[in-house]
């Protein structure tokens, strides 16, 4: 399947079962609901997947699920976070022979590179596999931007197409259209700078939230991609509190802490993570039901 690099395509959850094991049947669950909404890919065993919390083995499962479960229906771009390069490069092979049509490629996990091993990390990553790429950039939570020199290094790379743009500040979408033009595909990484960045001119959201409230992503995109800002806009300020929750710490146990809310999984994580308590859990709790109450009429 091709990618158009287009649309809402959210960072789909892990679902474990009592004993910390994937759920495999829960999370074909979750991702068939997600496509039955109306969803444009999915990312899965992204940071909301917790990657990092799978061994090797079950990721291979994981993805090797998720291709028989979305039968074709949409995009499946798996997530790709490892401690090292030659992990990385073995598992980009290993998912374009499972069945995965892109991959989201991290940073090498835990060490902090130059920019010249971050495009050499890349590089080796992309010539491992014919998938197209979406590289993902998130400096608060991997300590590394992905600079203008990385990008540059890496422009020569057919198959290294777009950008998950996860920093904070908005004016990186237009400081790389100035750069790059149309060379990469931007996307807005933050739920809650997604229409900020779908203005200044991303083509898509990889969203958080979504899993717990696809319907008013979807129609956030559709208000925005007819031109009509004033329902966007109304979307967007009643999502906001908490399209929050995905740029905080503990955004893996609040997403899925709102999906059992809203009916759609199990706030279940695995350790270190743990779900979350007392006045944390009472705020999220708060926030997920009154969004749930005051839903727009879509």
């Amino acid at each position: 399947m091709s990618i158009s690099w287009e649309g809402v395509i959210p960072a789909a959850t892990t679902q474990f079962a009592a004993d910390f094991s994937i759920d495999f049947d829960s999370t074909a669950t979750v991702q068939d609901g997600l496509i039955r909404d109306g969803v444009h890919g999915l990312i899965v065993m992204g940071t909301v997947g917790e990657n990092n919390s799978l061994d090797a083995d079950e990721k291979r499962a994981m993805l090797a699920a998720t291709v028989r479960t979305v039968a074709g229906r949409v995009p499946v771009i798996a997530g790709v976070a490892e401690l090292d390069t030659r992990r990385a490069a073995a598992f980009a092979r290993d998912a374009e022979a499972i069945g995965a049509d892109g991959l989201m490629v991290l940073p090498a996990m835990v060490y902090v590179p130059t920019q010249a091993e971050l495009a050499a990390h890349f590089r080796t990553v992309a010539e491992a596999t014919g998938l197209p790429i979406m590289l993902y950039n998130n400096p608060p939570a991997y300590r590394v931007s992905i600079g203008f020199e990385a990008l540059h290094a890496l422009s020569d790379l057919p198959n290294v197409v777009a950008l998950k743009e996860s920093a904070p500040d908005t004016r990186r979408f237009t400081d790389l259209l100035n750069e790059f033009g149309d060379r990469y595909v931007l996307f807005a990484g933050l739920d809650d700078v997604a229409l900020e960045g779908l203005m200044l001119g991303a083509q898509g959201w990889v969203s958080g939230l979504t899993n717990a409230f696809p319907k008013e992503s979807l129609a956030l995109w559709d208000a925005y991609k007819r031109g009509d800002m004033e329902a966007a806009l109304a979307i967007y300020r009643w999502f906001m509190p908490l399209l929050h929750l995905d740029a905080d710490h503990d955004l893996v146990q609040s997403i899925k802490l709102a999906e059992q809310i809203m009916g759609r999984g199990h706030e279940r994580v695995r350790p270190p993570r743990h779900p979350l308590v007392g006045a944390r859990r009472a705020e999220v709790i708060a926030m997920v039901e009154k969004a749930a109450a005051t839903r727009p009429v879509l």
